[in-house]
């Protein structure tokens, strides 16, 4: 067994406090990983306070993780000790069902095995993630990091990346589509990143005026209130696709509004109640709503090496382990341009 540091939950109405465990020993298929960096997602607090459910504590969050690679499994093809290597939201899958045969892993039919907050495929060994020193990770599940600096901004694309690379990319988007993104924070501004990259031509809808110069930094070349209903109405029926990264409460029917016929709302984010759709909306322009959630691995990785040929990475403000717990607090402010990363050398 593998002695490893971390900070954890142990209830959902603690804060995150040093934890020691072990990790599994190193197995044949197997690469141990010093975790250099970790990205803070939204989705490790809402975990770590069980609003998406009872939680398993102790829990240790993280899922966007970036390390060197320290020991391998005599099997390992894919690392050496040395290398740079990352890991996401899931270390596993059932490997026989459809969707793992055919690179989506992320929607396996029996269940992907989350970084954190469950059990690993024997059903007894805690899933424990990124907020630590060292991981444990089949070579399958794990991937290349094609980045030798900036690594701890390289951490957030395993997530917040891949969360707005995938949509993106099933549907296509290129040059000569007109793409809104809706909402700019962790999710919002490498959706922008991308879509612009990609050579669409990218509005950014927001409820916040001091968003535009940010998000024309980013790349989005327009920007709409969409609390001012002049301008909303002025943008009916314009866009081909919207990436709607937005978590909170809002009404998705005044931005369906905005699609043209046969546009595509690309749902990536997850209010806290069920949304009330329009099919009126709909139906008057055949638009459509398609949900998507982070990618493959196979995907991922393509991801990755696209980032590093385009020098594409996050908008980050790295922080020390101590200092977690002050990091949700504003994360739940929308106090962050545009990702947390914990410095894992101040565990």
């Amino acid at each position: 067994m593998i002695p490893v540091k971390s900070y954890a939950a142990l209830s959902k109405s603690t804060e995150l406090e040093p934890f020691a465990f072990e990790r599994r020993a190193v197995g044949e298929m197997d690469v141990l990983i010093d975790i250099l960096y970790c990205g803070v997602c939204h989705s490790d607090i809402h975990m770590a306070r069980s609003e998406w459910g009872p939680a398993l504590y102790p829990l240790v969050p993280g899922h966007e993780i970036v390390g060197r690679v320290a020991e391998v499994g005599a099997g390992v093809t894919k690392f050496k000790v040395g290398d740079f290597a990352g890991v996401g939201v899931f270390v596993d899958s059932c490997r026989t069902c459809d969707c793992c045969k055919t690179d989506l892993e992320q929607y396996c039919e029996n269940g992907m095995t989350g970084t954190y907050n469950g059990y690993e495929r024997d059903g007894k060994t805690v899933a424990y993630g990124g907020y630590s020193s060292r991981i444990v990770v089949n070579e399958h599940y794990t991937l290349r990091v094609p980045f030798t600096s900036n690594l701890e901004a390289v951490a957030p694309l395993l997530c917040a990346g891949i969360t707005t690379w995938s949509p993106l990319r099933y549907a296509g988007v290129g040059k000569g589509h007109k793409v809104a993104v809706l909402g700019l924070g962790g999710l919002g501004h490498m959706a922008v990143k991308f879509a612009a990259s990609f050579g669409a031509e990218v509005t950014m809808l927001s409820t916040s005026p001091s968003k535009e110069a940010d998000a024309k930094k980013l790349g989005a070349q327009h920007f709409i209130l969409s609390t001012d209903e002049a301008a909303m109405k002025a943008a009916a029926n314009s866009f081909d696709y919207i990436l709607n990264t937005v978590a909170a409460p809002h009404d998705m029917n005044k931005f369906l509004n905005l699609l043209k016929v046969n546009g595509t709302m690309l749902l990536v984010g997850i209010p806290p109640e069920d949304s009330r759709i329009s099919a009126a909306k709909l139906i008057s322009k055949r638009r459509s709503i398609m949900g998507s959630m982070i990618g493959g691995i196979k995907e991922t990785q393509e991801m990755l090496d696209y980032c590093a040929e385009h020098h594409i990475v996050s908008d980050i403000e790295l922080i020390a382990m101590k200092d977690i717990n002050a990091a949700y607090e504003r994360v739940i402010k929308s106090d962050v341009k545009y990702r947390f990363v914990i410095d894992m050398s101040t565990l």
